[in-house]
């Protein structure tokens, strides 16, 4: 695992395995030839972009991952007009489908086993359709025990759906293994959806150390404060201040509307689109596709009280002390 994770972050685009068949080396050669080639009637216009990887991850459940998922993406495709992907890439307890009211039953199973050979029509035949004009690579359903996903099987399918969309947005469960940091390996971002109580920010600072450790640029990791502001918890400045962390944005807690989003089966940004969560999601799309294009973004205008006395003091001091030791 660990040199096909290297050969993936030294460029590698195409993986043959031992013992090596006459068959599947020339389809993966054939591959990588096809996924370059600009079709005669592009001829003259400017090479396709690459599609963005976003990977949205949380340092524990609970923390709004998904939901934060799924509305970013389809905010995103509204407010750019790209194409959007979505892969639900949390195995143990995947949620894409419910969040989406979606049904199928195609999955990423489909593609493991052709994982060499893949191509467009055959991915996009396992794609699910979600009303809004998202496409969705679903998880198999958790019945079905642990799922076994090999780095290179991941590279492939995320560099096929690359060159399908112009965005790739991946809702990552927990890192418990490999396959997960597979996923990781193929982000250009990854976003981080964090809530304002301690045991979550602890993993938080666990998790960006363990991210940094492995090479992760923190330039490229975006933290996002979720449920901001709900009575009793931490606030951005105490956050950032303790946790030597940036906050990029704060999207406001309303529990009972995203309960009822999930139940629904309809994402909050198309439902109650006005709501403050909805338009705090939306301005941190565009936040995000500003900032990764290289444009200067403003800082978010998420304003909170000040606080009075801070009684998480003694817990943020141990964990600092953790964080500046390692």
């Amino acid at each position: 695992m660990a040199v096909a994770r290297q050969a993936v972050l030294s460029g590698a685009r195409g993986f043959v395995t031992k013992p090596i068949l006459a068959e599947d080396f020339w389809a993966t050669v054939h591959q990588l030839l096809t996924q370059n080639q600009v079709p005669d009637h592009e001829i003259g216009r400017s090479v396709t972009t690459i599609g963005k990887v976003v990977v949205f991850v949380g340092p524990k459940g609970g923390t709004g991952r998904t939901m934060m998922a799924t509305n970013t993406a389809i905010a995103i495709m509204e407010q750019t007009g790209q194409s959007v992907v979505m892969v639900d890439a949390d195995y143990v307890a995947p949620a894409l489908d419910v969040m989406l009211n979606l049904e199928g039953d195609r999955n990423i199973n489909t593609l493991l086993a052709r994982a060499s050979r893949l191509d467009r029509d055959l991915v996009s035949s396992v794609l699910a359709n979600h009303t809004s004009g998202l496409r969705v690579l679903l998880a198999p359903p958790p019945i079905y025990g642990t799922l076994e996903i090999s780095l290179p099987q991941v590279e492939q399918i995320v560099s096929q759906l690359r060159m399908m969309f112009e965005w790739v947005v991946i809702d990552l469960g927990a890192l418990v293994d490999e396959s997960g940091y597979a996923f990781l390996d193929s982000a250009d971002y990854i976003v981080m959806t964090v809530l304002p109580e301690l045991v979550c920010l602890r993993n938080t600072r666990l998790l960006l150390d363990q991210l940094q450790a492995r090479g992760y640029p923190e330039e490229r990791i975006w933290l996002v404060l979720n449920r901001a502001a709900i009575a009793g918890g931490v606030t951005k400045s105490d956050i950032e201040e303790r946790l030597h962390v940036r906050i990029r944005h704060s999207v406001p807690d309303d529990q009972p509307l995203v309960s009822l989003s999930v139940n629904r089966g309809v994402p909050l940004y198309i439902s109650h689109k006005r709501s403050a969560v909805a338009r705090a999601i939306e301005e941190f799309a565009v936040m995000f596709v500003a900032g990764t294009s290289k444009q200067q973004v403003p800082e978010s205008t998420n304003t909170e009280p000040a606080p009075a006395a801070n009684p998480f003091s003694r817990m943020f001091r141990r964990i600092s002390s953790a964080s500046a030791t390692r």
